[in-house]
């Protein structure tokens, strides 16, 4: 996966841009990097709930 793609949290609407990193993950990091045990740091919700944003 493309470190340009952001996915978007179906549970909470929580964005994950890879250009900006997010709580515990590094600028840059492709979504699919990211360990699985990882979840949503506003609503905690799997990383599998999150859909990329077209």
């Amino acid at each position: 996966m493309d470190t340009a793609i952001r996915m978007k949290c179906m549970v909470c609407g929580h964005i994950y841009d890879p250009k900006k990193g997010d709580e515990g993950v590094s600028v840059g990091t492709a979504f699919t990097d990211i360990p699985d045990e990882w979840c949503c740091p506003v609503c905690g919700a799997a990383k599998a709930k999150f859909s990329e944003v077209k």
